[in-house]
């Protein structure tokens, strides 16, 4: 079963996997409950995904989906969504939890007695969580999250159930009008390329799943108003603001980097959402940065928990990331104390304390 939200592109994503699939001879029916097989044909067309194998029905009653597998006996079967067909055996309308488990419930049978591949597309509720009777992701083998913003083109798969793998791998995706693709290396995405450094930037890798990703936190801070600690503001983007708060407070009582009173805003590039503790010493890197005017080195990686009393807490793949970073031309790496990862080529610092790895980039506080 594949979720997300309205627009981030599961149609999109499942009609490339159809056409991808019948081309290679294996017929693949693929039914919407949401649009007409016109409209549905007119996505297929606009994203060079029409084949001779695939074949496409819209359809909101069980029966006819049923009626439509046994003419075409396809070998992949997409629901579009599961929660837009009824049952004329289950009470309530489609959608709601009978009709749901009912519909699902005899679609896998007839799927698993006939031999069927079968994907489900759900939808989710405001928090995210998938819609619908929580049975439904007990009876499918693999609950994939499809997730992206809107003013984006990325696009994840996360796996959050897998009976035949692993759950914490992810997969990246590049959406545009012509279509989706695979991103092989989404490094790109969520760093920026400048002529020279500039102050407030600094680059970490974070862990999607087991996959290695570098990204680059920017801050900016303005020069502040004295004695108006109050309305100082703290803007975020891709970070979350609780943590960006607990970071700051940490720059100032721990590190003497004055902050109080002063604008800060801190985002990821490329819309990357980041909420790994891992990325603290960055984030603290880049504001420190910001507010003294001193560019970090170019070529340095900031891994690393932040904790309350200042210390650098160790975070787990370690070598992993500063392979990834290595592997993009990155040759400095700040990482705590006891990591013990050696890389041939590259300087690796161990850090202990907050002060001590803004000494080592040459940014003190007042």
């Amino acid at each position: 079963m594949l979720a997300g939200e309205p627009g981030v592109g599961k149609s999109t994503l499942l009609l490339s996997v159809a056409a991808q699939t019948a081309a290679k001879g294996i017929p693949a029916l693929y039914i919407s409950g949401e649009e007409s097989a016109s409209q549905v044909r007119l996505r297929a067309e606009r994203i060079n995904a029409v084949d001779p194998k695939l074949f496409l029905a819209s359809e909101t009653d069980l029966g006819a989906v049923i009626a439509h597998i046994d003419s075409v006996k396809p070998e992949l079967l997409i629901i579009d969504s599961v929660q837009t067909i009824g049952s004329a055996a289950a009470d309530g309308s489609p959608g709601g939890v009978t009709q749901v488990r009912e519909v699902a419930g005899a679609l896998i049978r007839i799927c698993k007695d006939r031999d069927i591949t079968l994907l489900l597309v759900g939808h989710v509720t405001k928090d995210g969580s998938i819609a619908g009777p929580r049975l439904l992701e007990h009876i499918v083998d693999v609950v994939l999250q499809f997730e992206g913003e809107r003013h984006s083109r990325l696009r994840l798969i996360r796996a959050i159930k897998n009976r035949f793998g692993a759950s914490d791998e992810v997969g990246c995706f590049d959406l545009s009008d012509t279509g989706i693709e695979s991103v092989l290396d989404p490094t790109g995405l969520f760093t920026s390329r400048h002529a020279e450094p500039v102050p407030g930037t600094c680059v970490t890798v974070t862990l999607e799943g087991r996959r290695p990703l570098l990204a680059e936190i920017q801050a900016l801070v303005s020069q502040g108003r004295e004695n108006d600690f109050g309305n100082a503001r703290r803007v975020t983007s891709g970070l979350d603001s609780a943590r960006t708060s607990m970071t700051l407070a940490v720059l100032e009582l721990r590190a003497n980097v004055r902050v109080g009173g002063r604008d800060v805003y801190a985002a990821t590039v490329g819309g990357m959402k980041m909420s790994e503790p891992a990325a603290d010493l960055a984030l603290a890197l880049a504001v420190a940065s910001a507010a003294k005017a001193l560019a970090l080195p170019a070529d340095l990686v900031a891994i690393g928990e932040v904790g309350l009393a200042g210390e650098i807490r160790k975070v787990s793949g370690v070598s992993r990331r500063l392979a990834e970073a290595y592997r993009l031309g990155f040759k400095r790496a700040l990482v705590p104390a006891g990591s013990d990862v050696k890389i041939d080529g590259m300087e690796i610092f161990e850090v202990s304390r907050l002060d001590q790895a803004l000494q080592r980039v040459k940014i003190t506080g007042d």
